[in-house]
């Protein structure tokens, strides 16, 4: 076997065309950068959403009380028209002279009942398609906003 005789070398400088680590560092701090930047954009959009979807639910809780107000007094009011007319019925029966006036005023507050009945339904219906409609705007709003926004971008 042959003997490699003992060298040592000392390089002093090594130089290689391929890597500078002084670019490397720039390019790793753009690229950083633009990701804090692209954050920072992300961040505001998102905050700017919640801000905006914030608003929209408490236009639609204040909605949502306004409205079940209303439906509220127009129920009340109903039964309070119900209870006076039962009232009314029941002393205009007690002075009915005859057994046949006492069917003859019950069917016709029957009659009357029915109408008032169904004219209360279709009011109470209105309005609660109403609340509905009402309720559901802001939300509605704020979501086609939202959509165009995505489509624009």
């Amino acid at each position: 076997m042959a003997k490699i005789p003992d060298k040592t070398e000392t390089i002093e400088t090594v130089e290689s065309p391929i890597f500078d680590p002084s670019k490397a560092t720039e390019q790793v701090r753009a690229v950083v950068d633009q990701g804090v930047e692209q954050s920072k954009q992300a961040f505001s959009k998102l905050s700017s959403d919640a801000e905006t979807t914030q608003k929209a639910l408490e236009s639609t809780f204040e909605m949502a009380k306004t409205t079940g107000n209303e439906v509220s007094l127009k129920m009340i009011a109903a039964l309070r028209d119900n209870a006076e007319a039962g009232f009314t019925h029941l002393e205009a029966l007690v002075a009915a002279k005859s057994l046949s006036e006492c069917i003859e005023l019950q069917a016709a507050f029957l009659r009357k009942q029915i109408e008032k009945s169904a004219e209360q339904a279709r009011s109470l219906q209105a309005a609660m398609m109403r609340a509905g409609e009402d309720m559901s705007k802001p939300i509605k709003d704020v979501f086609e906003k939202a959509l165009k926004d995505r489509k624009a971008a």
